[in-house]
């Protein structure tokens, strides 16, 4: 079971950085600063997820 919860640990910071990147590179094409702002606003739990910060 301990192997288990590793492997899920370990999609689930891949599945997170990869959203993390996809929101960045949309924030980066953003032209709008209201765009800007929404993907910021997303971003934030997404890199804290990424970085292993609760």
């Amino acid at each position: 079971m301990e192997i288990l919860g590793k492997i899920i640990s370990v999609f689930y910071f891949i599945l997170a950085g990869a959203i993390s990147a996809g929101l960045i590179y949309n924030l980066i094409k953003s032209k709008e600063w209201k765009e800007e702002l929404l993907y910021i606003l997303v971003l934030i739990p997404f890199l804290l997820r990424f970085l292993l910060i609760k």
